[in-house]
């Protein structure tokens, strides 16, 4: 089968082409005949950084994490698929786990669903790891209607996913971002836009909550950006973050009784650790989907397998305005 393959690690590394045997199905696995997958930032770090990473593959990788796709092979044990199924997951692409960047992947079949009906197989690649964390953080913290939630970068990967879903789970709903077309995205998934570069935190604070904070604040920023977190925070309040690799001083969170969620859902890949939780949230999400209160954003370019090299420089440039989706 072809494969865009990575023979060494570093900024500057090249995928090259390489033919590699089919995967064959095993116990409680799929063979998926992939139709696309999409580029993460997780995808990119792996790329740049290598083994600095404790999630990377050995050398040489076939990276790719999420997948759309159509089943060719059910091993033995799996149940609720079928040969011919259309389907999406998160599946690969680290550790010991063959990616997407192929034309057929061995994924595990508690961490996939039945693709949305209603999405196209390039929009439904787009959507396994940025639903999953956008889900995660916000059912973590309680999230429900009556609530003001803030989505902290509320038009790239996870947040317009989490704009959409604090929506469909009643929260009136606020995200930051800058520049007109960050502020239309968010405004068009039907949250009040908050420009960050023209509001401070304790400004935008005053004017939409009375100066007593969100009840949820989903952080997809982080890093230094959790700050300006624990300052939006209600007393009591949650918050959740994607981005929590620095050193902080927690004194703010204190006064505020603050609950803190750190989301990292690559743990189930990982360590094999509850990874059915995946699959249900990813059905959980289609029917979301198909109920017409999610959509997944793209970025309007379109990339070739063979053209892999250019998607992640895209999404490396900071340009993109959605998920950057590569046809396999």
């Amino acid at each position: 089968m072809k494969t865009m393959t990575l023979a060494e690690y570093g900024p500057d590394a090249a995928f090259i082409q390489a033919d590699l045997p089919r995967p064959v199905a095993r116990d409680g696995h799929v063979v998926v005949r992939i139709k696309a997958t999409s580029v993460n930032t997780i995808d990119t770090m792996i790329k740049a950084m290598g083994t600095d990473l404790p999630l990377s593959p050995a050398l040489p990788a076939v990276l790719g994490m999420d997948f759309a796709g159509v089943i060719e092979e059910v091993g033995a044990g799996v149940t609720g698929f079928a040969v011919g199924d259309e389907v999406y997951g998160c599946a690969g692409g680290l550790a010991d786990l063959q990616g997407a960047l192929a034309e057929y992947m061995l994924a595990d079949a508690r961490l996939i669903a039945h693709k949305p009906t209603s999405l196209s197989m390039r929009e439904a690649a787009a959507l396994p790891l940025v639903g999953i964390t956008a889900y995660e953080g916000l059912t973590r913290a309680g999230v429900g209607a009556g609530q003001k939630v803030l989505v902290q970068g509320g038009a790239g990967g996870v947040g317009h996913v989490a704009v959409q879903l604090a929506r469909h789970f009643g929260a009136e709903v606020y995200a930051t971002g800058t520049g007109e077309e960050q502020l239309s995205v968010i405004r068009g998934h039907g949250a009040t836009a908050i420009d960050f570069m023209q509001q401070k935190t304790d400004e935008f604070v005053a004017e939409h909550t009375g100066g007593a904070g969100f009840d949820v604040v989903f952080d997809t920023v982080g890093g230094a950006n959790l700050t300006n977190s624990f300052a939006a925070a209600a007393l009591n309040a949650h918050v959740s973050t994607t981005v929590s690799l620095l050193e902080l001083d927690l004194t703010p969170a204190h006064f505020r009784g603050l609950t803190l969620h750190v989301v990292f859902m690559l743990l189930p890949m990982l360590h094999d650790h509850n990874r059915q939780v995946h699959g249900d949230i990813l059905a959980k999400l289609a029917a979301i989907v198909d109920g017409g209160a999610l959509t997944p954003l793209l970025d309007d370019q379109t990339f070739a397998l063979d053209a892999v090299g250019d998607a992640y420089a895209r999404l490396g440039s900071g340009k993109a305005i959605g998920k950057v989706v590569v046809d396999v």
